[in-house]
């Protein structure tokens, strides 16, 4: 079984993935954080890629960039773990990789929204704790 973390590029991360680290030890189990590219990260970065060199940039490398956010969280948490790059719909790439690795616990930190801001962009925590299949521990991390 594995912890999961989520995390995005806010100063939030590094709490994301301490709190699955101790979790992580609590159970004995292995903790993977993950970080989700958009379609639309993608896009843009396709389109900056092929004005700059004329060529487009290989999915894998994009997978590589994600990866490489998950890991800066990890060193910024100073904790082990495994980095793990996605792309496409966070929510969904979530849910899905948590469900594939049979996780225990899937950890994640929220944004503070207006009700509006709720209403009309949605929320991956919101989706995600109505999707998955695992307990979801939801950071309130207040950030300045």
């Amino acid at each position: 079984m594995v912890i999961v973390a989520a995390v995005d590029r806010s100063e939030r991360a590094a709490a994301i993935v301490e709190e699955a680290a101790r979790l992580g030890e609590a159970f004995d189990q292995r903790v993977d954080v993950v970080h989700v590219l958009t379609r639309e990260e993608f896009v843009s970065l396709e389109r900056s890629n092929v004005n700059d060199t004329g060529r487009s940039i290989p999915v894998e490398r994009v997978i590589e960039m994600a990866e490489a956010i998950a890991s800066d969280a990890i060193e910024e948490a100073g904790v082990t773990a495994n980095a793990v790059g996605l792309m496409g719909d966070p929510a969904d790439e979530i849910v899905e990789y948590a469900n594939d690795q049979g996780a225990s616990y899937l950890v994640l930190a929220g944004r503070s929204r207006s009700p509006v801001g709720k209403a009309l962009f949605g929320s991956v925590v919101q989706s995600v704790l109505l999707s998955a299949s695992c307990p979801v521990v939801s950071l309130r991390i207040e950030t300045e």
